[in-house]
């Protein structure tokens, strides 16, 4: 009885403390057209490579040219995950399913900036292509991560190993090949209208890839070791991301053995999710793809008549219940005093962005499939509901905060000014055309005044749990941006400037 109580009481000040959120929120009207071309534009501030006529962010240029020369392949191109200058492609793969989910769900409304969104996708997965061009391997890490890191260099001047960290059959990576085969399926249904040939052999290999990491089962961190771990370690295992691919061939080829296989593969998942968060498969993000895979496959179940009793589409109401603050159900997230979503680790609007994208199209299935969500205790969601709550994730984001700043750089008056990242905060070759050497640029790093160069649209880690905000370089995880913060909010902010549904 006592935890009935405290579960309620927990639940009325989240409820009251968004509700006080609300009003900050309410009290802004956000430009979510210019949010959106911005957060776009960011990823041409990541790319690796020959950088193409195309370029808006003229203060990059090309970088890492000699990728893959170490194993005779070329590996140009690509993204940079981060602040730093290697190329992980577990996170990127991941950022370029969701670019591309993103378009899927909501290409009318990207309207004028699918050109754009298009181009940031197609610079991922062409790389991606490259990675996987040699039957029985998988490309994982291109860059040697701790040397990297322990250098603060331009990209377009970087001179530390680049060494390509490969999955084979004998030291198979099934987490990075099948999020890579999640992201080629994913991408060839983007490419379906503008460019069928594309879009075809992404689908070929993205079944090519996807048979590989199935048949050598193992994962990247003991076969990379150090390329993967401590950055991008794997810790919810290796079979989510099985079945997020298989669930993604699924969707673009309709063929029965992919669904059969998630169907036949989500117990197992789920035990191992069991081992690594308590029972909890409410995680989504580049490592776990549980709750995803739910939402994803829900729409090809909400019509039927025994919908409710489908674990996919229970367990996607879980999710839903499990994040609301005026659910009774035990909460998978808590919430700052301002009302942003929180989940345990740094860079916590990696969890905000890509959450609130999983509430946006839940609630576009809900609203196609006439359904709502039963909570308990007379908490009845509606597709409204789901839709009022992302928005005030995102405006949180874009500034109704207590600090009144966005998080996204360029975007609104008052935004980060020192953000963690190497080719924003050191002059660039313009400006500074001579080579800086591994620590040259360090003083950079310490100075106190703002980055040279704005990495427009970036959105950094975001604000501690209590609201506040360090606008440092040396706080990584509220100051670095990422390409897999960014990925998410795409589709969000598109649905925002124009409403879908």
């Amino acid at each position: 009885m006592l935890a009935m109580v405290a579960v309620g009481m927990l639940a009325m000040v989240a409820v009251g403390m968004l509700a006080m959120a609300a009003v900050v929120s309410s009290a802004v009207q956000h430009n979510y057209a210019d949010a959106l071309s911005k957060s776009i534009l960011f990823f041409e501030g990541q790319r690796s490579g020959r950088l193409p006529h195309t370029q808006r962010m003229k203060w990059r240029k090309d970088s890492a040219l000699r990728d893959g020369l170490d194993v005779n392949m070329d590996l140009t191109g690509g993204y940079y995950d981060a602040g730093d200058n290697v190329k992980f492609n577990f996170p990127m793969a991941f950022s370029t399913t969701m670019l591309s989910w993103s378009v899927i769900e909501f290409r009318k409304s990207i309207g004028s900036e699918l050109p754009h969104a298009l181009e940031a996708i197609r610079w991922g997965t062409d790389y991606l292509l490259k990675c996987t061009s040699v039957r029985g391997s998988v490309v994982a890490v291109v860059g040697d991560p701790n040397r990297d890191h322990s250098c603060w260099q331009r990209p377009e001047d970087m001179n530390t190993p680049r060494t390509s960290y490969i999955a084979t059959t004998k030291k198979p990576g099934s987490e990075v090949a099948a999020e890579i085969a999640a992201a080629l399926a994913a991408s060839s249904m983007v490419f379906r209208r503008s460019d069928n040939a594309y879009s075809r052999s992404l689908l070929k290999r993205a079944r090519q890839v996807f048979a590989f990491a199935n048949k050598y089962r193992g994962s990247y961190n003991d076969s990379i070791g150090s390329g993967a771990c401590p950055f991008y370690c794997d810790i919810s295992g290796y079979k989510d991301e099985l079945i997020w691919g298989a669930a993604w061939l699924c969707k673009a080829t309709k063929s029965p053995k992919y669904w059969n296989y998630v169907k036949q593969n989500t117990n197992t998942m789920e035990g191992q999710a069991v081992a690594y968060y308590g029972g909890d498969v409410t995680e989504f993000g580049w490592d776990a793809k549980h709750a995803g895979i739910n939402i994803l496959v829900s729409k090809w179940l909400m019509r039927h008549p025994a919908a409710e009793s489908n674990p996919f589409i229970a367990k996607a109401n879980g999710l839903i219940c499990s994040i609301l603050p005026e659910s009774p159900t035990p909460k998978s997230v808590t919430y700052s005093p301002g009302g942003l979503l929180f989940k345990p680790g740094s860079s916590n609007l990696q969890h905000t962005t890509a959450l609130s994208f999983l509430l946006l199209v839940y609630a576009r299935y809900m609203t196609a499939a006439s359904k709502v969500v039963n909570c308990g205790n007379n908490v009845v969601v509606k597709p409204a509901r789901l839709v009022e709550f992302t928005k005030g994730q995102v405006d949180y984001i874009l500034g109704s905060n207590p600090n009144r700043m966005s998080y996204m750089v360029g975007y609104g008056t008052r935004f980060p000014q020192k953000i963690h990242h190497r080719g924003s905060v050191i002059p660039s070759m313009d400006k500074l055309p001579q080579n800086m050497q591994c620590h040259e640029a360090d003083m950079y790093f310490k100075a106190q005044t703002p980055d040279p160069n704005l990495l427009i649209g970036a959105v950094v880690g975001g604000p501690a749990e209590d609201d506040t905000f360090e606008d440092s370089r040396y706080n990584v995880s509220q100051s670095e941006p990422t390409t897999y913060i960014n990925a998410p909010l795409v589709g969000v902010l598109a649905h925002f400037k124009s409403p879908s549904f």
